[in-house]
């Protein structure tokens, strides 16, 4: 389960090592640029490669027709789907984000992304979680397993004067959600898979995609959809139904708005929703709905309904499904990995392909980072970062914040690490951020060369 926290050079091999670029030498080469990059994620090449030689060799390979996104990120993906076949809970989180390269306006092939005047790529994402177990608050406590799919597109405008038949057969954003479990097949008996996505992929595919391969769902309703030979909707089903009790929920602080406790009433039903004229309908769904009651002032109540395959009858099931949902901020926390740990939108490449391909590499660089990171959080008293990170790096550690009174656990390395990058670590503050993380990662690193420049020595996992 902790593939993620290998020393570098081990990482990488697992990682990208029986890639099908078409020769073996490409995988060699992609071996070391993955463990260069897990090293210095800069998203800029020559800040991983300082000699011209590797830096020269690193442009041609992502120049190679071998290596395209999809080789690259392919044996990470069976990895991680290899992983949740073993027995357990797994949370398949799924979401897109934009991939801004506009400032990069020699960059050739990018889409369009944001409004539209935007220049990019479209990055859609499944993270896996395995669920360890829950915490006496009723939170889910989870590790990072890898991403279940990913996919990478260039985003264009449909043509002027198309038709509806040449739209259908045009690849669509909308085709994204859930496709990777097409590949993937069902989970073997012992072992549970449970999709979760927001409000963008509230329409009938996915979820006729979960059923089809015995696969629970969690996903925002973003329509009040209609109800199975009625004229009614969800929402007059759920206005009839009773109020299961109430709770509370904990809020992320987000841009512009702190973080915050809501006060929830629990509504549940169970409907049968009606299906586009080609699909099977979505026959004893259930509904519930999370209700905040009296917010503060010049603040949007909370409001979630949630579509589910799982039991909600009762308010312990409700809850039980609401408390996953709440896990869906780990697919955002990935995307920031990835900006802002791997610095994906920094890269200067001038090619829509090549950029491609190395945001494959980045993306699975984004998944070390967060299992690092969360692992401080799901288990802050093991000792998998230390023994990752290796005496060398620990002595330096601490040589700059000092020895911490519990030893080296998870939450004590990457605390140190943070300090390095400019976080305090008062009791007031809150978790070091991903920028903080970075900067401490840049200068242990840094100093870890420094080290072996001067020694002689051979260079630290």
């Amino acid at each position: 389960m902790f593939d993620n926290l290998l020393p570098s050079e081990q990482w990488a091999r697992t990682q990208f090592g029986v890639a099908q670029l078409g020769d073996k030498r490409r995988n060699e080469r992609l071996v070391k640029i993955a463990q260069k990059l897990v090293n210095a994620p800069t998203g800029i090449l020559p800040g991983a490669f300082p000699l011209w030689a590797d830096l020269k060799a690193a442009y041609r390979f992502f120049d190679g027709g071998g290596a395209t996104f999809e080789n690259i990120i392919q044996p990470h993906l069976e990895h991680t789907r290899e992983a949740c076949r073993q027995p357990g809970e797994y949370l398949i989180i799924e979401d897109n984000t934009d991939l801004d390269y506009s400032a990069h306006w020699r960059t050739e092939d990018l889409g369009i992304v944001g409004d539209g005047r935007g220049r990019g790529l479209v990055l859609h994402s499944a993270l896996a979680l395995k669920v360890q177990g829950w915490s006496t608050e009723g939170k889910v406590q989870g590790t990072v397993v890898g991403l279940f799919d990913q996919q990478c597109r260039a985003q264009r405008l449909a043509p002027k004067g198309e038709t509806r038949t040449e739209s259908m057969k045009r690849a669509r954003k909308s085709d994204m959600w859930s496709a990777g479990f097409k590949g993937a097949g069902a989970p073997p008996q012992g072992s549970r898979w449970i999709y979760m996505a927001d409000r963008e992929s509230d329409y009938h595919m996915p979820l006729n995609n979960c059923r089809l391969h015995q696969i629970d769902f969690i996903v925002r309703s973003c329509h009040d959809r209609c109800i199975a030979d009625t004229d009614e909707y969800i929402s007059d089903a759920l206005a009839q139904a009773p109020v299961l009790g109430t709770n509370t929920v904990e809020l992320r602080a987000r841009p512009g708005v702190p973080a915050r406790t809501a006060e929830v009433q629990i509504r549940a039903v169970r409907v049968d929703l009606r299906a586009p004229q080609s699909m099977a309908g979505l026959k004893d769904t259930g509904i519930v709905e999370v209700t905040e009651i009296n917010p503060p002032q010049d603040v949007e109540p909370l409001h979630w309904i949630l579509l589910t395959s799982l039991p909600c009858a009762t308010l312990a099931q409700a809850l039980w499904v609401v408390a996953r949902y709440i896990c869906r901020w780990w697919i955002e926390e990935y995307h920031k990995a990835l900006k802002s740990g791997a610095n994906v939108e920094k890269s200067q490449l001038e090619k829509a392909h090549r950029l491609e391909s190395l945001i494959a590499v980045l993306a699975v660089v984004a998944v070390r980072l967060l299992c690092t990171k969360f692992l401080a959080r799901s288990q802050p008293e093991g000792d998998e970062s230390a023994r990752n990170f290796g005496p060398q790096a620990l002595q330096l550690l601490e040589l700059k914040v000092g020895k911490p009174e519990g030893g080296w656990t998870n939450q004590a390395v990457l605390t140190a690490i943070a300090r390095l990058g400019g976080y305090i670590g008062r009791k007031s503050d809150g978790p070091p951020g991903w920028l903080t993380i970075w900067r401490g990662w840049q200068r242990l690193i840094w100093m870890l060369e420094a080290v072996d420049l001067i020694s002689g020595a051979p260079k630290c996992g």
